[in-house]
């Protein structure tokens, strides 16, 4: 099922305190997480989260292992994630909430450029150019496919 969403471009090691400030998490109000998502990285992009695909540098998502930061990428609206390299928890918080992942790097990329991508064949297009990530298990996929975890915990019984 092939979905495409604007470029959010960000760098490497944009840690989970980038991602969501933890100033911000004494509450659960997960719209105040959208509001304030990359604040301390940079104020524009919050605005410009719905609907997106964040094309990040190495190591997204390290630092402290908050699933609020996944949920606050979620929740804003956030297609998927396409990073070269990502933290390991991270990585699985995204699966498990129904967040794409991608493990590619994208050259030549721009905020705002048009990006395709396909979760089911593991590749991601950007222009006239194709990416392959590294494929998911099936599980993760069907994880993914139900939503995230939840979903598929409740599909199982």
């Amino acid at each position: 099922m092939k979905q495409s969403g604007h470029a959010v471009v960000i760098g490497s090691d944009v840690d989970t305190d980038m991602i969501i400030a933890g100033r911000y998490l004494r509450t659960t109000d997960k719209s105040v997480w959208v509001e304030h998502a990359f604040e301390d990285y940079d104020k524009t992009i919050a605005n410009r989260l719905k609907g997106s695909v964040i094309i990040a540098g190495n190591n997204i998502g390290c630092g402290s292992s908050r699933e609020q930061a996944a949920t606050a990428l979620k929740e804003a609206g956030v297609l998927a994630v396409v990073a070269p390299s990502f933290a390991r928890i991270f990585f699985r918080n995204c699966v498990n909430l129904g967040l794409y992942v991608f493990e590619c790097e994208i050259q030549n990329c721009k905020d705002g450029d048009i990006i395709s991508f396909d979760p089911e064949l593991s590749y991601v297009e950007a222009g006239d150019e194709r990416f392959e990530a590294r494929p998911l298990s099936d599980k993760m996929k069907k994880i993914l496919s139900a939503g995230g975890l939840a979903g598929y915990l409740g599909e199982k019984k």
